[in-house]
């Protein structure tokens, strides 16, 4: 009994995080501007989604930070983790608990914070908020989650390897592109796609750090809902939700098949000597 108790917990709990969503969805295919009424399906508000200037400009501007941001971070953080892994163990424990933090801390603390810097070294530094800071504050956010995915490779691989690769006469920086990278690859793209997905879809940080010339999606949506509701946001949250979750897929996959042949590595017996 307990076992059918906890399958329908769990089916409400799932019911009641996904049936607004379900219904945002249906709802961004209906012909009619009513939010209870369903009076047909059409695909006319994708259309002039895509007709709508503004929001198109958002979503370049989007796509465009997104994508600096992760391929910047990704970098950064890849060589951050690699400096990590090589410290001792009690000055890089307390580095990896100080880039917790980040991750932990409210995303409107992060997004004050940075705003305050921002202006402050406006101020000594002649610029103002828009697209620089916007990036950069999407990169100190992508930052410790590339570290996080990269990490726990690090740990897999022998600590000898990087050694032997320079003692057979490579410079160190191609014992890291040919020996070390190939092994912390499926990391390092883990970590590229969970940078991009938290860029795409952020408000708070951006709305506090892209001033007033630089529009983000989720900040074009935000001006949306201050107004009358305009059926385009359904079809914009759909496409946006649609393309998280199937980067999330491919994230969850990914490590899922990494997981797998981790395992059938270690079961597989040991070949014999001839």
């Amino acid at each position: 009994m307990s076992g059918a108790f906890g399958n329908v917990y769990t089916g409400l709990i799932f019911f009641f995080l996904y049936a607004p969503i379900a219904v945002l969805i249906i709802f961004s295919f209906n012909a009619s501007k009513s939010r209870t009424i369903w009076a047909g399906f059409t695909l006319d508000w994708y259309i002039k989604l895509f007709q709508d200037s503004g929001i198109m400009d958002a979503f370049g501007t989007t796509i465009l930070v997104s994508v600096l941001a992760a391929a910047i971070s990704t970098v950064a953080g890849t060589v951050a983790a690699v400096g990590l892994q090589n410290l001792r163990r009690r000055p890089r424990s307390i580095l990896m608990a100080v880039n917790n933090i980040p991750i932990t801390n409210a995303d409107i603390i992060t997004g004050v914070s940075l705003m305050l810097l921002f202006v402050s070294a406006g101020k000594l530094m002649g610029f103002t908020l828009g697209f620089g800071t916007l990036l950069m504050a999407h990169i100190t956010f992508d930052l410790p989650y590339v570290i996080l995915s990269v990490t726990p490779k690090l740990r897999q691989l022998d600590k000898h390897t990087f050694e032997a690769a320079q003692d057979l006469g490579a410079t160190p920086f191609q014992a890291f592109r040919k020996v070390i990278l190939p092994e912390i690859r499926p990391g390092v793209v883990n970590g590229l796609i969970i940078a991009f997905t938290m860029s795409i879809d952020d408000f708070v940080i951006s709305y506090f750090t892209a001033g007033s010339r630089v529009e983000t999606l989720a900040m074009a949506i935000y001006s949306m809902t201050r107004k009358r509701i305009n059926p385009e946001i359904n079809a914009l949250s759909t496409i946006l939700f649609v393309s998280v979750l199937t980067l999330l897929i491919i994230v969850n996959v990914r490590q899922a098949r990494q997981e797998r042949l981790a395992e059938a590595a270690m079961l597989k017996p040991p070949e014999e000597e001839v």
